[in-house]
């Protein structure tokens, strides 16, 4: 299989760091591209019609895209333990969560690495950032009981959510009165799949 990749995507990492816990890292195939909105590579929309990374190359079956989808056809592959039945839902929806301030958190980039100046929109980009951190406190009121114990989707997907908060947010500093999630994150960030998959430029 091959996996269609950009080092510096929350989402990307999001699956390879499912590789590693699920001992499939040796499987899959790393292919990084340089590809965006406004200039979507031709491997991306072979892959995917949306335009959108991370896509799954596999040799006998279309291909797979969304970073969920992918997670969760590669832990069946497994026959993993990252969606428990008791927890299930809650487990989703951390997920979800996390995947919303990647995505929100992906726009406020864009806007201002690929908009010209005199077209970035602060309002629209203070937009974006409101759902991160309304994200990020329901993380830290919400769920934390449920970031602890067995490994699952949501714990990696708030991992990688984070990290790319850091990465390219580090200024809005988005431990300020979240100090549980804070903590757990410094935890989680020492994994060695997450210190296998840190992200560059």
């Amino acid at each position: 299989m091959k996996l269609i990749s950009a080092s510096a995507s929350p989402f990307v990492r999001k699956v390879r760091v499912l590789l590693h816990e699920t001992n499939q890292i040796d499987d899959v195939e790393l292919l990084d591209v340089k590809t965006s909105p406004l200039a979507t590579s031709d491997e991306v929309k072979a892959a995917n019609p949306v335009g959108k990374i991370p896509a799954l190359i596999r040799a006998d079956a279309p291909a797979l895209y969304d970073s969920r989808v992918i997670c969760r056809y590669l832990d069946a592959r497994a026959e993993g333990a990252m969606y428990p039945e008791s927890m299930l839902w809650d487990v989703l929806t951390i997920e979800a969560t996390a995947d919303g301030i990647m995505d929100a958190a992906v726009l406020v980039t864009y806007e201002g690495r690929l908009r010209a100046q005199e077209m970035q929109d602060e309002a629209w980009r203070e937009a974006q950032w409101d759902k991160v951190a309304r994200s990020v406190a329901a993380l830290n009121t919400r769920w934390m009981s449920h970031l602890a114990g067995p490994l699952n989707i949501g714990q990696i997907a708030v991992g990688c959510a984070l990290a790319y908060l850091d990465f390219r947010h580090d200024a809005r500093k988005w431990r300020r009165g979240n100090e549980a999630l804070a903590d757990w994150y410094d935890t989680f960030s020492q994994r060695d799949s997450m210190i296998a998959t840190a992200p560059h430029d």
